[in-house]
């Protein structure tokens, strides 16, 4: 005779669980310390802020090259969050792909679009 307490329990997305805690907080760091850099900049800039001052702040190549690398770590960070939203929330599986693929692809316009912007500086 068995007796059988409680349902079973699916897991669905176990497999990410620390990593991606870990990832949220990392790239969170990340891009909250790159936002003091430029606010740091802007503040101790002289003269008036605009467009020719916010170019000057990202035509250096090691600004760049962060950037970059915040919008990467923006990308991972967002499709984590996103990802996480459609398998807590989206029962129909199809429904769910679909949405995983147009975050895919919204996050790849993005960056595209991102990277576009930063290196016509």
């Amino acid at each position: 005779m068995s007796i059988n307490f409680g349902s079973k329990r699916i897991v669905v997305g176990a497999r990410y669980g620390l990593r991606d805690w870990l990832g949220q907080r990392v790239t969170a760091a990340l891009m909250a310390l790159f936002t003091l850099l430029v606010l740091a900049q802007v503040i101790f800039s002289k003269g008036p802020i605009g467009y020719d001052r916010w170019a000057g702040i990202f035509s250096s190549q090691w600004m760049k090259a962060l950037t970059f690398t915040v919008i990467v770590a923006l990308l991972y960070h967002v499709w984590i969050g996103m990802r996480d939203i459609w398998m807590d929330y989206i029962k129909p599986v199809s429904l769910r792909l679909v949405l995983h693929v147009f975050t895919i692809v919204w996050l790849l316009a993005c960056a595209g679009w991102g990277i576009q912007v930063l290196w016509r500086l």
